[in-house]
Protein backbone atom coordinates (compact mmCIF):
# COMPACT_ATOMS: atom_id res chain seq x y z
CA UNK A 1 0.00 0.00 0.00
CA UNK A 2 1.41 3.48 -0.88
CA UNK A 3 1.89 6.22 1.74
CA UNK A 4 -1.14 8.05 0.35
CA UNK A 5 -3.25 4.88 0.55
CA UNK A 6 -2.24 4.33 4.17
CA UNK A 7 -3.00 7.91 5.15
CA UNK A 8 -6.39 7.83 3.41
CA UNK A 9 -7.31 4.57 5.13
CA UNK A 10 -6.22 5.92 8.49
CA UNK A 11 -8.36 9.04 7.96
CA UNK A 12 -11.33 6.87 7.03
CA UNK A 13 -10.89 4.86 10.22
CA UNK A 14 -10.66 8.01 12.31
CA UNK A 15 -13.87 9.42 10.84
CA UNK A 16 -15.70 6.20 11.45
CA UNK A 17 -14.61 6.14 15.08
CA UNK A 18 -15.65 9.80 15.53
CA UNK A 19 -19.16 9.26 14.18
CA UNK A 20 -19.90 5.85 15.67
CA UNK A 21 -17.11 4.86 18.06
CA UNK A 22 -18.87 1.65 19.11
CA UNK A 23 -20.29 0.57 15.78
CA UNK A 24 -18.84 -2.93 15.29
CA UNK A 25 -20.44 -3.31 11.86
CA UNK A 26 -18.67 -0.18 10.56
CA UNK A 27 -15.33 -1.27 12.03
CA UNK A 28 -15.70 -4.72 10.46
CA UNK A 29 -16.41 -3.15 7.07
CA UNK A 30 -13.30 -0.99 7.32
CA UNK A 31 -11.18 -3.99 8.33
CA UNK A 32 -12.44 -5.92 5.32
CA UNK A 33 -11.72 -2.93 3.10
CA UNK A 34 -8.17 -2.83 4.41
CA UNK A 35 -7.67 -6.52 3.67
CA UNK A 36 -9.15 -6.08 0.20
CA UNK A 37 -6.80 -3.19 -0.59
CA UNK A 38 -3.82 -5.18 0.65
CA UNK A 39 -4.84 -8.28 -1.32
CA UNK A 40 -5.16 -6.39 -4.58
CA UNK A 41 -1.78 -4.73 -4.16
CA UNK A 42 1.04 -6.84 -5.56
CA UNK A 43 4.57 -5.86 -6.63
CA UNK A 44 5.33 -5.07 -10.23
CA UNK A 45 7.27 -7.71 -12.25
CA UNK A 46 10.62 -6.08 -11.50
CA UNK A 47 9.99 -6.45 -7.76
CA UNK A 48 8.63 -9.99 -8.15
CA UNK A 49 11.81 -10.83 -10.05
CA UNK A 50 13.74 -10.56 -6.78
CA UNK A 51 12.04 -13.82 -5.72
CA UNK A 52 14.22 -15.45 -8.39
CA UNK A 53 17.37 -13.37 -8.29
CA UNK A 54 17.95 -12.21 -4.70
CA UNK A 55 20.26 -14.07 -2.34
CA UNK A 56 18.55 -16.69 -0.18
CA UNK A 57 19.36 -14.54 2.86
CA UNK A 58 17.80 -11.37 1.41
CA UNK A 59 15.29 -10.19 4.04
CA UNK A 60 13.03 -8.19 1.70
CA UNK A 61 12.81 -10.99 -0.88
CA UNK A 62 12.08 -13.55 1.81
CA UNK A 63 9.35 -11.36 3.28
CA UNK A 64 7.85 -11.05 -0.19
CA UNK A 65 8.02 -14.84 -0.61
CA UNK A 66 6.18 -15.29 2.68
CA UNK A 67 3.41 -12.93 1.57
CA UNK A 68 3.18 -14.66 -1.81
CA UNK A 69 2.91 -18.10 -0.20
CA UNK A 70 0.16 -17.05 2.21
CA UNK A 71 -1.79 -15.33 -0.53
CA UNK A 72 -1.46 -18.28 -2.90
CA UNK A 73 -2.69 -20.84 -0.38
CA UNK A 74 -5.71 -18.65 0.43
CA UNK A 75 -6.55 -17.80 -3.20
CA UNK A 76 -9.24 -19.27 -5.43
CA UNK A 77 -8.45 -20.80 -8.81
CA UNK A 78 -8.74 -17.57 -10.79
CA UNK A 79 -6.37 -15.69 -8.52
CA UNK A 80 -3.91 -18.59 -8.40
CA UNK A 81 -3.68 -18.62 -12.17
CA UNK A 82 -3.06 -14.87 -12.16
CA UNK A 83 -0.29 -15.26 -9.56
CA UNK A 84 1.36 -17.98 -11.63
CA UNK A 85 1.14 -15.80 -14.74
CA UNK A 86 2.87 -13.01 -12.81
CA UNK A 87 5.69 -15.39 -11.89
CA UNK A 88 6.09 -16.38 -15.54
CA UNK A 89 6.18 -12.73 -16.58
CA UNK A 90 8.79 -11.91 -13.95
CA UNK A 91 10.94 -14.89 -14.88
CA UNK A 92 10.88 -14.12 -18.61
CA UNK A 93 13.61 -11.50 -18.19
CA UNK A 94 16.06 -13.72 -16.30
CA UNK A 95 19.31 -13.74 -18.28
CA UNK A 96 21.12 -15.99 -17.83
CA UNK A 97 18.40 -18.07 -16.20
CA UNK A 98 20.71 -20.62 -14.61
CA UNK A 99 19.24 -22.02 -11.42
CA UNK A 100 17.14 -18.96 -10.57
CA UNK A 101 13.90 -20.92 -11.05
CA UNK A 102 15.08 -23.44 -8.46
CA UNK A 103 16.01 -20.56 -6.17
CA UNK A 104 12.42 -19.29 -6.34
CA UNK A 105 10.99 -22.64 -5.26
CA UNK A 106 13.57 -23.14 -2.52
CA UNK A 107 12.75 -19.66 -1.22
CA UNK A 108 9.01 -20.35 -1.23
CA UNK A 109 9.57 -23.65 0.56
CA UNK A 110 11.82 -22.04 3.18
CA UNK A 111 9.29 -19.30 3.92
CA UNK A 112 6.21 -21.53 3.89
CA UNK A 113 8.11 -24.31 5.72
CA UNK A 114 5.84 -26.78 3.97
CA UNK A 115 6.04 -29.09 0.97
CA UNK A 116 2.25 -28.83 0.63
CA UNK A 117 2.66 -25.45 -1.08
CA UNK A 118 5.04 -26.72 -3.76
CA UNK A 119 3.02 -29.88 -4.41
CA UNK A 120 -0.15 -27.80 -4.85
CA UNK A 121 1.81 -25.32 -6.95
CA UNK A 122 2.86 -28.02 -9.41
CA UNK A 123 -0.65 -29.48 -9.55
CA UNK A 124 -1.91 -26.05 -10.62
CA UNK A 125 0.95 -25.68 -13.12
CA UNK A 126 0.00 -28.99 -14.73
CA UNK A 127 -3.60 -27.84 -14.81
CA UNK A 128 -2.89 -24.51 -16.51
CA UNK A 129 0.36 -25.07 -18.44
CA UNK A 130 -1.50 -25.04 -21.76
CA UNK A 131 -3.33 -21.84 -20.85
CA UNK A 132 -0.46 -19.75 -19.46
CA UNK A 133 2.32 -19.25 -21.99
CA UNK A 134 5.75 -20.01 -20.55
CA UNK A 135 4.44 -21.89 -17.50
CA UNK A 136 5.89 -25.20 -18.71
CA UNK A 137 9.45 -23.97 -18.05
CA UNK A 138 8.67 -23.31 -14.39
CA UNK A 139 6.72 -26.57 -14.10
CA UNK A 140 9.65 -28.64 -15.34
CA UNK A 141 12.06 -26.91 -12.97
CA UNK A 142 9.73 -27.63 -10.07
CA UNK A 143 9.31 -31.26 -11.18
CA UNK A 144 13.08 -31.74 -11.06
CA UNK A 145 13.26 -30.30 -7.56
CA UNK A 146 10.36 -32.39 -6.26
CA UNK A 147 11.90 -35.52 -7.81
CA UNK A 148 14.96 -35.07 -5.64
CA UNK A 149 12.97 -34.16 -2.52
CA UNK A 150 10.64 -37.14 -2.94
CA UNK A 151 13.36 -39.68 -3.64
CA UNK A 152 12.16 -43.12 -2.58
CA UNK A 153 15.00 -43.34 -0.06
CA UNK A 154 13.34 -40.54 1.91
CA UNK A 155 9.90 -42.15 2.01
CA UNK A 156 8.58 -44.21 4.90
CA UNK A 157 6.37 -47.27 4.39
CA UNK A 158 3.66 -47.56 7.01
CA UNK A 159 0.67 -49.87 7.48
CA UNK A 160 -2.75 -48.28 7.89
CA UNK A 161 -5.18 -50.13 10.16
CA UNK A 162 -8.50 -49.48 11.85
CA UNK A 163 -6.47 -48.27 14.85
CA UNK A 164 -4.80 -45.53 12.80
CA UNK A 165 -5.83 -41.92 13.58
CA UNK A 166 -9.29 -40.99 12.32
CA UNK A 167 -7.81 -38.10 10.33
CA UNK A 168 -5.66 -40.56 8.39
CA UNK A 169 -8.54 -42.97 7.78
CA UNK A 170 -10.61 -40.08 6.44
CA UNK A 171 -7.86 -39.44 3.88
CA UNK A 172 -8.25 -42.98 2.56
CA UNK A 173 -11.89 -42.20 1.86
CA UNK A 174 -10.95 -38.85 0.32
CA UNK A 175 -8.15 -40.09 -1.93
CA UNK A 176 -9.38 -43.57 -2.95
CA UNK A 177 -9.27 -43.31 -6.74
CA UNK A 178 -10.06 -46.84 -7.94
CA UNK A 179 -13.03 -48.16 -5.93
CA UNK A 180 -14.94 -45.47 -4.05
CA UNK A 181 -15.43 -45.99 -0.32
CA UNK A 182 -19.05 -45.20 0.55
CA UNK A 183 -19.15 -45.70 4.30
CA UNK A 184 -17.11 -46.28 7.43
CA UNK A 185 -18.24 -49.90 7.33
CA UNK A 186 -16.64 -50.32 3.90
CA UNK A 187 -13.48 -48.59 5.09
CA UNK A 188 -13.26 -50.82 8.15
CA UNK A 189 -13.52 -53.86 5.88
CA UNK A 190 -10.57 -52.66 3.77
CA UNK A 191 -8.24 -52.16 6.75
CA UNK A 192 -9.50 -55.14 8.81
CA UNK A 193 -7.20 -57.71 10.37
CA UNK A 194 -7.58 -60.06 7.39
CA UNK A 195 -6.60 -57.28 4.95
CA UNK A 196 -3.57 -55.01 4.62
CA UNK A 197 -3.15 -51.41 3.54
CA UNK A 198 0.26 -49.78 3.15
CA UNK A 199 1.22 -46.22 2.27
CA UNK A 200 4.31 -44.16 1.55
CA UNK A 201 4.77 -41.00 3.65
CA UNK A 202 7.26 -38.16 3.37
CA UNK A 203 8.71 -36.82 6.65
CA UNK A 204 7.74 -33.25 5.71
CA UNK A 205 4.18 -34.25 4.73
CA UNK A 206 3.67 -36.68 7.55
CA UNK A 207 -0.11 -36.35 7.67
CA UNK A 208 -0.77 -37.27 4.03
CA UNK A 209 -0.24 -40.69 2.39
CA UNK A 210 1.40 -40.04 -0.98
CA UNK A 211 0.31 -43.37 -2.46
CA UNK A 212 -1.39 -46.37 -0.87
CA UNK A 213 -2.18 -49.94 -1.85
CA UNK A 214 -4.98 -52.17 -0.55
CA UNK A 215 -4.34 -55.91 -0.29
CA UNK A 216 -6.66 -58.90 0.05
CA UNK A 217 -5.69 -62.54 0.56
CA UNK A 218 -7.11 -65.67 -1.06
CA UNK A 219 -6.49 -69.29 -1.92
CA UNK A 220 -6.71 -68.45 -5.64
CA UNK A 221 -6.34 -65.53 -8.00
CA UNK A 222 -9.37 -63.25 -7.50
CA UNK A 223 -11.68 -62.60 -10.46
CA UNK A 224 -14.48 -60.38 -9.08
CA UNK A 225 -13.93 -57.07 -7.30
CA UNK A 226 -17.46 -56.92 -5.87
CA UNK A 227 -16.65 -60.00 -3.82
CA UNK A 228 -13.47 -58.37 -2.52
CA UNK A 229 -15.25 -55.13 -1.61
CA UNK A 230 -18.36 -56.62 0.04
CA UNK A 231 -18.11 -56.26 3.85
CA UNK A 232 -20.64 -59.10 4.26
CA UNK A 233 -18.38 -61.70 2.62
CA UNK A 234 -16.75 -63.83 5.37
CA UNK A 235 -13.16 -62.98 6.22
CA UNK A 236 -10.48 -65.09 4.57
CA UNK A 237 -8.26 -67.35 6.66
CA UNK A 238 -4.75 -65.93 6.51
CA UNK A 239 -3.26 -69.33 7.37
CA UNK A 240 -4.71 -70.76 4.16
CA UNK A 241 -3.90 -67.77 1.97
CA UNK A 242 -1.47 -68.39 -0.87
CA UNK A 243 -2.32 -65.35 -2.99
CA UNK A 244 -1.92 -61.66 -2.19
CA UNK A 245 -4.22 -59.57 -4.38
CA UNK A 246 -3.47 -55.85 -4.93
CA UNK A 247 -6.93 -54.54 -5.78
CA UNK A 248 -6.51 -50.78 -5.39
CA UNK A 249 -3.52 -48.47 -5.78
CA UNK A 250 -4.17 -44.74 -5.42
CA UNK A 251 -1.86 -41.76 -5.89
CA UNK A 252 -3.09 -38.90 -3.74
CA UNK A 253 -1.13 -35.89 -5.03
CA UNK A 254 -1.66 -34.63 -8.61
CA UNK A 255 1.35 -32.37 -8.06
CA UNK A 256 3.63 -35.44 -7.92
CA UNK A 257 2.50 -36.78 -11.30
CA UNK A 258 5.45 -38.21 -13.22
CA UNK A 259 7.48 -38.70 -10.03
CA UNK A 260 7.33 -42.46 -9.83
CA UNK A 261 7.51 -44.33 -6.56
CA UNK A 262 4.58 -46.70 -7.08
CA UNK A 263 6.85 -49.50 -8.31
CA UNK A 264 8.97 -49.19 -5.17
CA UNK A 265 5.82 -49.30 -3.07
CA UNK A 266 4.75 -52.70 -4.43
CA UNK A 267 8.22 -54.19 -4.05
CA UNK A 268 8.44 -52.98 -0.46
CA UNK A 269 4.96 -54.31 0.28
CA UNK A 270 5.81 -57.73 -1.15
CA UNK A 271 8.85 -57.86 1.15
CA UNK A 272 6.73 -56.92 4.16
CA UNK A 273 4.05 -59.49 3.32
CA UNK A 274 6.57 -62.30 2.93
CA UNK A 275 8.06 -61.49 6.32
CA UNK A 276 4.65 -61.62 7.97
CA UNK A 277 3.04 -64.39 5.86
CA UNK A 278 5.81 -66.64 4.54
CA UNK A 279 3.27 -69.15 3.11
CA UNK A 280 2.29 -66.68 0.39
CA UNK A 281 3.29 -68.00 -3.03
CA UNK A 282 1.83 -65.61 -5.59
CA UNK A 283 1.22 -61.88 -6.02
CA UNK A 284 -1.30 -60.49 -8.48
CA UNK A 285 -3.58 -57.54 -9.04
CA UNK A 286 -7.25 -57.30 -9.87
CA UNK A 287 -7.13 -54.17 -11.96
CA UNK A 288 -9.46 -51.93 -13.97
CA UNK A 289 -8.92 -51.09 -17.64
CA UNK A 290 -9.91 -47.40 -17.52
CA UNK A 291 -9.42 -46.72 -21.23
CA UNK A 292 -10.91 -49.87 -22.76
CA UNK A 293 -14.44 -48.65 -23.61
CA UNK A 294 -13.12 -45.37 -24.98
CA UNK A 295 -10.53 -47.18 -27.13
CA UNK A 296 -13.03 -49.71 -28.44
CA UNK A 297 -15.63 -47.04 -29.16
CA UNK A 298 -13.21 -45.25 -31.50
CA UNK A 299 -12.57 -48.28 -33.72
CA UNK A 300 -14.26 -48.09 -37.13
CA UNK A 301 -15.38 -50.98 -39.31
CA UNK A 302 -11.98 -51.50 -40.92
CA UNK A 303 -10.23 -51.65 -37.55
CA UNK A 304 -12.84 -54.04 -36.15
CA UNK A 305 -12.22 -56.35 -39.11
CA UNK A 306 -8.73 -56.89 -37.72
CA UNK A 307 -9.86 -57.22 -34.10
CA UNK A 308 -12.80 -59.60 -34.44
CA UNK A 309 -12.44 -63.33 -34.99
CA UNK A 310 -15.95 -64.49 -35.86
CA UNK A 311 -16.84 -64.27 -39.59
CA UNK A 312 -20.38 -63.06 -38.91
CA UNK A 313 -19.11 -60.32 -36.60
CA UNK A 314 -16.58 -59.26 -39.21
CA UNK A 315 -19.29 -59.04 -41.86
CA UNK A 316 -21.52 -56.90 -39.65
CA UNK A 317 -18.67 -54.49 -38.92
CA UNK A 318 -17.73 -54.06 -42.57
CA UNK A 319 -17.96 -50.40 -43.62
CA UNK A 320 -19.59 -49.31 -40.34
CA UNK A 321 -17.87 -46.21 -38.86
CA UNK A 322 -19.61 -46.87 -35.52
CA UNK A 323 -18.71 -50.57 -35.35
CA UNK A 324 -16.56 -50.18 -32.24
CA UNK A 325 -19.14 -48.10 -30.39
CA UNK A 326 -21.79 -50.73 -31.13
CA UNK A 327 -19.57 -53.38 -29.58
CA UNK A 328 -19.16 -51.23 -26.45
CA UNK A 329 -22.95 -51.07 -26.11
CA UNK A 330 -23.26 -54.77 -26.83
CA UNK A 331 -20.71 -55.75 -24.19
CA UNK A 332 -22.25 -53.44 -21.58
CA UNK A 333 -25.70 -54.86 -22.22
CA UNK A 334 -24.35 -58.42 -22.05
CA UNK A 335 -22.56 -57.76 -18.76
CA UNK A 336 -25.82 -56.54 -17.24
CA UNK A 337 -27.77 -59.54 -18.49
CA UNK A 338 -27.08 -63.13 -19.44
CA UNK A 339 -24.27 -63.10 -21.98
CA UNK A 340 -23.74 -65.84 -24.50
CA UNK A 341 -20.42 -67.65 -24.46
CA UNK A 342 -19.65 -66.18 -27.87
CA UNK A 343 -20.11 -62.58 -26.68
CA UNK A 344 -18.06 -63.20 -23.55
CA UNK A 345 -15.25 -64.74 -25.57
CA UNK A 346 -15.25 -61.84 -28.02
CA UNK A 347 -15.32 -59.29 -25.20
CA UNK A 348 -12.34 -60.87 -23.47
CA UNK A 349 -10.48 -61.14 -26.78
CA UNK A 350 -11.00 -57.43 -27.45
CA UNK A 351 -9.90 -56.60 -23.90
CA UNK A 352 -6.75 -58.69 -24.30
CA UNK A 353 -5.87 -57.03 -27.60
CA UNK A 354 -6.41 -53.63 -26.00
CA UNK A 355 -4.09 -54.50 -23.11
CA UNK A 356 -1.35 -55.48 -25.56
CA UNK A 357 -1.78 -52.30 -27.65
CA UNK A 358 1.26 -50.02 -27.65
CA UNK A 359 1.80 -46.37 -28.53
CA UNK A 360 5.17 -44.63 -28.56
CA UNK A 361 6.72 -47.73 -27.02
CA UNK A 362 4.31 -47.79 -24.07
CA UNK A 363 1.06 -49.67 -23.34
CA UNK A 364 -2.00 -47.61 -24.26
CA UNK A 365 -3.83 -48.36 -21.01
CA UNK A 366 -2.46 -46.29 -18.07
CA UNK A 367 -2.86 -49.08 -15.50
CA UNK A 368 -1.19 -51.56 -17.87
CA UNK A 369 1.59 -49.04 -18.35
CA UNK A 370 2.16 -48.97 -14.60
CA UNK A 371 2.10 -52.71 -13.89
CA UNK A 372 3.86 -53.88 -17.05
CA UNK A 373 6.44 -51.16 -16.42
CA UNK A 374 7.05 -52.77 -13.04
CA UNK A 375 7.76 -56.14 -14.63
CA UNK A 376 4.35 -57.80 -14.20
CA UNK A 377 2.66 -59.77 -16.98
CA UNK A 378 -0.92 -59.82 -18.25
CA UNK A 379 -2.22 -63.03 -16.70
CA UNK A 380 -5.98 -63.17 -17.22
CA UNK A 381 -9.00 -61.09 -18.22
CA UNK A 382 -12.22 -61.53 -16.23
CA UNK A 383 -15.75 -61.15 -17.56
CA UNK A 384 -18.29 -59.26 -15.41
CA UNK A 385 -15.69 -58.54 -12.73
CA UNK A 386 -16.77 -54.94 -11.94
CA UNK A 387 -20.47 -54.21 -12.41
CA UNK A 388 -20.28 -50.79 -10.76
CA UNK A 389 -21.33 -47.76 -12.80
CA UNK A 390 -17.69 -46.76 -13.17
CA UNK A 391 -16.55 -50.26 -14.13
CA UNK A 392 -19.32 -50.60 -16.69
CA UNK A 393 -18.58 -47.22 -18.28
CA UNK A 394 -14.81 -47.62 -18.41
CA UNK A 395 -14.34 -51.25 -19.31
CA UNK A 396 -17.72 -52.93 -19.92
CA UNK A 397 -17.25 -54.57 -16.49
CA UNK A 398 -14.14 -56.49 -17.62
CA UNK A 399 -11.07 -56.50 -15.34
CA UNK A 400 -7.55 -57.90 -15.65
CA UNK A 401 -5.12 -59.76 -13.41
CA UNK A 402 -1.46 -58.72 -13.63
CA UNK A 403 0.85 -61.34 -12.15
CA UNK A 404 4.03 -60.37 -10.32
CA UNK A 405 6.30 -63.39 -10.78
CA UNK A 406 9.32 -62.29 -8.74
CA UNK A 407 11.68 -64.46 -10.79
CA UNK A 408 10.48 -63.11 -14.13
CA UNK A 409 10.25 -59.35 -13.63
CA UNK A 410 13.44 -58.47 -15.53
CA UNK A 411 12.62 -60.80 -18.43
CA UNK A 412 9.14 -59.31 -18.68
CA UNK A 413 10.59 -55.80 -18.78
CA UNK A 414 12.95 -56.80 -21.59
CA UNK A 415 10.03 -58.20 -23.57
CA UNK A 416 8.04 -55.02 -23.00
CA UNK A 417 10.98 -52.93 -24.23
CA UNK A 418 10.86 -54.99 -27.43
CA UNK A 419 7.22 -53.96 -27.89
CA UNK A 420 5.69 -57.31 -26.91
CA UNK A 421 4.01 -57.23 -23.48
CA UNK A 422 4.26 -60.59 -21.72
CA UNK A 423 1.07 -62.60 -21.30
CA UNK A 424 0.34 -65.68 -19.22
CA UNK A 425 -0.84 -69.09 -20.36
CA UNK A 426 -4.48 -67.99 -20.02
CA UNK A 427 -3.98 -65.46 -22.83
CA UNK A 428 -1.66 -67.29 -25.20
CA UNK A 429 -4.58 -67.62 -27.66
CA UNK A 430 -4.19 -63.91 -28.35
Amino acid sequence: MTVTDTRDLTTTNAKAELVEPNNNETQGLIARLGRWLERDRWPVPAETQTLFSARMTDVAANRLAKQWSLRYMAADGKERRALLAALVQASAGLEPRGDQGLRLFRRLYAQADSLHLLVELRADMLRWRNQVAGLTVLERELEGLLSSWFDVGMLELRPITWDSPASLLEKLIQYEAVHEIHSWEELRHRVADHRRCYAFFHPRMNDVPLIFVEVAFATHMADNVQVLLDPKVPASDLNKARWAIFYSISNTQPGLRGISFGNFLLKRVVDELLKELPKLKSFATLSPMPGFADWLGKQDGEAMQNLLNDKTDKQQALGDPAAGLKWVERLQAAANGKASESVQRTGMRLAGLYLKSMKNGQPVDPVARFHLGNGARIERVNWGADLSTKGMAQSCAIMVNYLYDLEQLDDNLAQLAAGKPKTGLNLRWL
